[in-house]
């Protein structure tokens, strides 16, 4: 039993980090094609954004690979396999539980890692990276790490969901926490700046967490972010794309939100 616990915790240390290493490598070479020389000058900081995310794969993996042994195993946890044991209506509604809670957890712990103590400690981790590329969505000291870690593995005991819609969550939390850290916008501007933008997260209003540290604590909605008053709206990527331009050699072409 020990052994097979090692094993798939071990699994899917590999699991989370090769998936961590093709998406976020991905998303660097779409920067590459679509904003060149946005990531001149970043490649140390890059290194160092890939070394604490792979740390982070083992921290993230090991609590997912013992609760992986249980499910399949002993039984643990709320996930199901036949699409029928619950109404089809639930499926959905079990993925937006899931997100919602995350992104409740996420916000509450992410602002706790702002206090001054827990920002030296472990926060400042992920925003030594100035600005943050597509490889720092995880980029965390130890103690962040885990409080994110723990949960996923937490509410797929409290939640039912279909294994399918449990893949469709850790899908919109892996793209999503990527191109959040990319630099520009990846989606289309009706996203963004229209109705759907004033309750979703995406790039722009995390680039204002990044500049400004005190606000947009949210993960997928900004929901908490309205409800508390830490929303501070959509951050600005000319700012970013003009310091790239003078890392580079050639001039900063400028990414307004109309060029995303």
């Amino acid at each position: 039993m020990t052994l097979a616990l090692l094993l798939s915790a071990l699994a899917m240390t590999l699991i989370v980090g090769v998936r961590y290493l093709i998406v976020s490598g991905a998303f660097a070479w779409a920067t590459r094609l679509r904003h060149p020389g946005l990531y001149v000058g970043l490649d140390r900081q890059m290194r160092r954004e890939i070394g604490w995310s792979l740390a982070s794969a083992a921290i993230y993996g090991i609590p997912a690979g013992v609760v992986a042994w249980g499910w399949q195993h002993r039984g643990w946890t709320q996930i199901y396999t036949d699409a029928a044991q619950y109404p089809l209506w639930y499926l959905p509604l079990s993925v937006l539980l899931f997100l919602f809670a995350h992104d409740s957890w996420f916000y509450w712990t992410h602002r706790w890692m702002h206090r001054p103590r827990w920002f030296r400690i472990a926060h400042a981790v992920h925003h030594d990276s100035r600005p943050p590329t597509a490889w720092a969505a995880m980029s965390f000291h130890p103690v962040e790490a885990l409080t994110g870690a723990v949960v996923i593995p937490a509410l797929i005991f409290l939640i039912p969901i279909h294994v399918a819609a449990l893949g469709l969550v850790l899908g919109i939390m892996t793209v999503m926490g990527v191109t959040n850290h990319m630099g520009w916008e990846i989606f289309p501007r009706a996203i963004w700046q229209g109705p759907l933008g004033a309750w979703l997260i995406t790039a722009s209003h995390h680039q204002r967490h990044h500049e400004r540290y005190g606000c947009n604590y949210g993960l997928y909605f900004r929901f908490w972010d309205r409800l508390c008053g830490t929303d501070q709206g959509l951050g600005d990527f000319a700012a970013a794309h003009r310091r790239a331009g003078a890392r580079g050699t050639r001039p900063a072409r400028r990414i307004a939100p109309d060029d995303a």
